[in-house]
């Protein structure tokens, strides 16, 4: 079985839903050019727990996890089929690593999960399980949670954070995708990122908080970047870095996309 790389995404609006544009794009591309496979882990930046959790619904609902937005956007379904076992070969890994997972037979997936996906496998026919983030803890656990599911990789799982390389939403900025109305700390953080990314900087990248310009502008709150850590660790060490998307919507939401190892 062929071994597939990590992915992360930005995942941006839920109205990406309906209208998905240079991102959507980028969505598709990346699914096309990666082998089908067996199942998604998927880690998104709207499950957050005190500890890790994966969910074991055979059917799970599609959540719609927002506010105040166009009807239509809360009729959208994504019936991708559950994946159990591999919820249950996940709590496995981690507890072998020390990092002991509950089981959850009830949620569902959140727009950080189906917005993506829906692009991504439009025919939802890819089975799927979430982990969650534990928001109180920083990138150094969320690498090791990475790690310790590296071996899904071989076999035939595509484990997929989904967040945002910039995400402060005080700043948002309807509309605008580029030129001078783009505050200059996005594109620096998004390119310090890069660097380091493409250096195999891990410390750095762990330490963020304090080294990258305007971390703190950039994530108010870490729960958009902490997925792209999980999809760093389980790539295992030195992994092939590609950066497939790097645009800039809503003003201040940097929308890179990464494959790690492949």
């Amino acid at each position: 079985m062929t071994t597939l790389p990590t992915v992360f995404v930005s995942h941006g609006s839920p109205m990406l839903a309906f209208d998905a544009g240079r991102t959507g794009e980028a969505w598709r591309a990346l699914a096309a050019g990666l082998p089908r496979p067996r199942a998604v882990l998927m880690v998104s930046a709207h499950w957050g727990s005190l500890a890790p959790k994966l969910n074991t619904t055979a059917r799970p609902e599609t959540i719609h996890d927002f506010g105040g937005f166009p009807e239509p956007l809360y009729q959208v379904q994504y019936p991708a089929p559950g994946a159990p076992w591999l919820a249950e070969r996940g709590a496995e890994l981690l507890a072998a690593a020390g990092l002991p997972a509950t089981l959850d037979a009830q949620r569902g997936i959140d727009h950080g999960a189906w917005v993506p996906l829906k692009v991504m496998y439009p025919d939802a026919d890819v089975p799927l399980a979430q982990l969650s983030l534990q928001p109180r803890q920083g990138p150094a656990h969320h690498y090791q949670l990475g790690r310790a599911l590296q071996a899904l990789r071989d076999e035939g799982v595509l484990i997929v954070g989904s967040g945002s390389l910039t995400h402060n939403l005080y700043e948002v900025d309807f509309g605008v995708e580029d030129g001078p109305r783009i505050p200059a700390y996005v594109p620096a953080f998004q390119q310090w990122m890069h660097e380091h990314l493409l250096a195999d900087e891990v410390e750095q990248l762990l330490h963020y908080r304090e080294l990258a310009p305007a971390a703190a502008r950039a994530h108010p709150t870490e729960e958009h970047l902490l997925p792209i850590y999980v999809a760093l660790g389980a790539a295992g060490e030195h992994p092939a870095v590609a950066r497939r998307y790097a645009g800039i919507t809503e003003g201040v939401l940097a929308m890179d996309i990464y494959t790690f190892g492949g």
